[in-house]
């Protein structure tokens, strides 16, 4: 009590604007500029910039590449079909390649 008045209210009605606040500060944080934990646009790049994937196909457009990813799909071996700066090529990982080409010649 300040002044003989109960200030509950008064006092409670603070958390909104601390909450309000709190927001406001994570969103920020959110949305900074190259801080953001939104997905960035993707951006095209040559074949040796993909990581640990290995190039083992490169189909002339992306409905052949999409049929190999599919049949190596079946094969339970996952592969990426992309958009390189040399046209769409399928990656697998390292381990898989030797599997991968395998099944692609058969």
């Amino acid at each position: 009590m300040l002044g003989g008045i109960n200030n509950t209210l008064f006092f409670s009605s603070f958390g909104g604007f601390f909450a309000v606040g709190l927001l406001a500060l994570i969103l920020k944080w959110a949305f900074a500029r190259g801080k953001s934990v939104i997905e960035r646009t993707p951006k095209i790049g040559s074949e040796d910039e993909y990581g640990a994937l290995v190039v083992i196909a490169s189909p002339s457009n992306h409905i052949e590449g999409e049929i190999l990813r599919l049949k190596l799909t079946d094969s339970q071996i996952k592969a990426t079909l992309t958009q390189t700066k040399d046209g769409p090529r399928l990656f697998v990982f390292a381990r898989d390649e030797k599997i991968a080409r395998a099944i692609l010649k058969s």
